[in-house]
């Protein structure tokens, strides 16, 4: 665990900086880093796929969502039906690409993109939905960067963390092992194959 601790540090560190610096840069982005860094983080800490298939998964859930705020604002009417659509579309929308794709772009990484894009302009495009071609590459732009700053900071362990749950597994199931019952003597393992009592040893007088 020790081991992890400056990947942590690293994140830390970049997510604050980035708040600083966020007026600076041109982003919005000083509402949003806690969650984009958190969701990078995630995606470069789950050792599951590769880091580019991880990556390309993320992208089509983020993609998926922005799709469905342009359905709100384009077809569907500013209303909870409208809303109920707009979800039912972008789920469905990341799992067809999972099961397309065989899993290669994992559903929870397209999970983790739509909830990166939903968790950061959703408060924005309430405000003003007929905005939403101008208000949403900026929300957009602030979120992905500090998703790259966690995915940046977390990536490289994924390797470590999977080996260290390989090994935290192999040390519960040894643990977890009954122990191996005493050798009876090959008389003793005879009587008890054949139903008879195990003769007792005796000494001479």
């Amino acid at each position: 665990m020790r081991r992890h601790v400056p990947a942590g540090v690293f994140l830390a560190v970049l997510a604050s900086l980035l708040i600083l610096l966020s007026d600076t840069l041109g982003l919005e982005a000083q509402s949003v880093t806690l969650l984009g860094a958190g969701l990078g983080g995630a995606l470069g800490l789950v050792p599951d796929r590769t880091p580019v298939q991880r990556l390309g998964g993320f992208a089509v859930g983020f993609a998926a969502a922005w799709l469905g705020y342009l359905l709100r604002a384009a077809v569907l009417p500013d209303a909870a039906s409208g809303r109920a659509v707009a979800v039912l579309v972008v789920l469905l929308g990341c799992l067809a690409v999972a099961m397309a794709t065989r899993g290669r772009l994992p559903l929870w990484a397209t999970l983790l993109g739509a909830s990166a894009m939903a968790g950061s302009y959703e408060s924005v495009y309430v405000l003003d939905p007929t905005s939403f071609l101008t208000t949403s590459p900026s929300s957009a732009t602030a979120v992905l960067v500090a998703a790259g700053a966690g995915f940046l900071a977390t990536a490289l362990l994924a390797p470590q963390i999977e080996r260290d749950r390989s090994l935290e597994k192999a040390r519960h199931t040894v643990a977890a092992a009954p122990s191996p019952s005493p050798a009876l003597p090959i008389h003793e393992e005879a009587a008890l194959l054949f139903g008879a009592r195990p003769l007792e040893s005796t000494t001479e007088a």
